[in-house]
């Protein structure tokens, strides 16, 4: 029962120094308003206390009977009061921040105060008991602390000489309860506001999450259609031709089936591209099981440029399609993205011309300005190739925000001599 008892005692002495809230932040005017009225509170307490030296007060407390009430005298009773009254009012600058220090320093002053001049320290005290009840974060250490102090003050008064006259006991009771009601409304249209900005920024959260999710949804869309687009069909072209002359041309076959399976490795090497930007290379690792694809995800190639449109133009010609590529103007390093957008543009543009002009010639041309990179892809016209369907205009709706993030603009259209243009502007910076 003891030890139960004394584990209880340590648990709530504990808690007790424990806060309960975060400490309250004080604006400068509110630290002002404090700093205010310690300030008039101090001049009026001091005035009271060297007005009242020296000074005898006679109260008739019944019909013919009087109580005589002596006050301090002399240079030490006058320094006596004007020290507890600086202590008691100057405490009150800091009852916001310090609320239990404030109500303990005060009640001491208080304690200390003759009973002919309690008026002395009892208004910074009823202060004090406001702020301790309203501001403290020590829940617990204020419930105790409140009754204690206000026993020890009202057990120690005169009742033969009350502090407060009768007539201002309803006003003192009054304003307290007024306070405390505007504090708790305060509280409650501050704790309103927060809980309103807190749904309002969860909510913007959620709809900036979805946005970006979406986003990424689309970008991942694009780069597999580049990627797959491109390749799959080079690939099924070469299949097809190989398949045809497999019989009466075994060596073109063979080299058909070559250029069928480097489509296949540059598609492989472009998806783990695309692995790369979503998963860690353990995790690729973990969903491949540690084959062929894990051992070279660690290896990854930078995302094809400008620099690697000799190969790609390589394997559109090894479908039939003549292609010239022409490069004017002086190159210069450009960022990456810069560099994949342009790359896009080609892959894309020749992709489409494999599938829908078959018979057609190609001219890719890259032209390098201080101001801006131009590429143009033209065609010369002919006919859809064997299995090609109408396209749904994925390929160029991704060209376009490709080039936007760039500033980037596409122009695409029919020729007036036959065949299709693709005309894309990036805008470069100065160098």
């Amino acid at each position: 029962m003891l030890e139960r008892l004394s584990s209880s005692v340590r648990e709530t002495v504990r808690d007790a120094r424990l806060p309960t809230g975060p400490p309250l932040r004080l604006s400068r005017r509110a630290w002002w308003f404090d700093v205010l009225v310690a300030l008039a509170l101090g001049i009026t307490t001091v005035y009271y206390g060297i007005d009242n030296t020296n000074n005898v007060v006679v109260r008739e407390i019944a019909p013919g009977v009087q109580y005589v009430v002596p006050r301090p005298a002399g240079p030490g009773g006058m320094a006596l009061m004007v020290t507890l009254a600086v202590v008691a009012s100057g405490a009150l600058a800091l009852r916001r921040r310090f609320p239990l220090a404030v109500l303990c320093v005060v009640t001491v002053a208080v304690l200390a105060t003759p009973q002919s001049v309690m008026r002395l320290t009892f208004y910074a005290f009823v202060i004090a008991v406001y702020s301790a009840a309203v501001h403290s974060p020590y829940r617990v250490a204020t419930l105790a602390a409140l009754p204690v102090s206000v026993l020890m003050v009202g057990t120690s008064g005169n009742s033969v000489t009350p502090i407060i006259p009768n007539e201002y006991i309803a006003l003192l009771i009054l304003v307290p309860m007024a306070g405390a009601a505007l504090g708790l409304r305060t509280w409650k249209l501050r704790t309103d506001e927060g809980r309103t900005r807190l749904s309002d920024l969860e909510r913007e959260q959620a709809e900036a999450l979805r946005r970006a999710v979406e986003h990424e949804r689309a970008r991942i869309a694009r780069e597999l259609h580049d990627v797959v687009t491109h390749n799959v069909s080079v690939m099924v072209i070469q299949a097809g031709a190989a398949r045809k002359i497999m019989q009466t041309a075994p060596e073109q076959a063979g080299e058909a089936l070559l250029a069928v399976e480097a489509s296949g490795r540059a598609a492989m090497t472009e998806l783990r591209h695309v692995m790369g930007l979503l998963t860690m290379a353990d995790e690729v690792e973990e969903t491949y099981g540690g084959g062929d694809l894990a051992d070279t995800t660690a290896e990854l190639a930078p995302q094809p440029g400008l620099d690697q449109l000799d190969t790609l133009v390589g394997r559109v010609r090894n479908t039939g399609l003549p292609v010239e590529l022409t490069v004017t103007g002086p190159p210069r390093p450009l960022p990456p993205g810069v560099e994949l957008a342009a790359y896009r543009v080609v892959q894309e543009t020749l992709t489409n011309t494999v599938k829908h002009a078959s018979g057609a010639t190609a001219a890719v041309t890259i032209e390098y300005s201080p101001e801006r990179l131009r590429i143009e892809v033209t065609d010369t016209g002919g006919h859809p190739g064997a299995g090609a369907v109408a396209g749904n205009g994925r390929g160029l709706i991704g060209l376009r925000e490709r080039l936007a993030v760039y500033d980037g603009t596409l122009n695409t259209g029919r020729r007036l001599t036959g065949g299709y243009r693709v005309e894309a502007l990036i805008p470069l910076e100065t160098p």
